[in-house]
């Protein structure tokens, strides 16, 4: 089963535009907003849970399976606590593909101008 998380992609291009656009502030501010959308709001970190309940939110529900909520904890997981920093959030964020930026930056937006 091949899907986006398996394989490292390349970033050359993307991000140092995307940085430029919004200011490496920015794009921190902007991790960190998606970050606080999925974390768990007692533990201040991603876990199984408020990632599968919070993609709900993000319209996720159909496309993520509990394998894939596993997958991407697993991959972002640096410490091997099961769950996920800010700090984690972010390099995971970073290295998967340019696509899935995009999407979630749509997602984010939403549920922004719905806050």
């Amino acid at each position: 089963m091949a899907h986006a998380l398996g394989h490292d992609m390349v970033f050359e291009d993307f991000f140092p535009s995307m940085v430029e656009k919004l200011g490496a502030e920015g794009f921190l501010k902007e991790l960190s907003n998606g970050f606080r959308v999925l974390m768990d709001e007692e533990k201040e970190v991603i876990t199984f849970e408020s990632l599968k309940k919070n993609s709900e939110l993000l319209g996720l529900k159909d496309n993520m399976s509990d394998d894939e909520v596993m997958c991407m904890l697993s991959e972002g997981d640096l410490d091997g606590d099961g769950c996920l920093n800010e700090m984690e959030f972010c390099v995971l964020m970073v290295r998967l593909s340019p696509d899935l930026m995009d999407i979630s930056r749509m997602w984010l937006e939403e549920i922004l101008a719905k806050l």
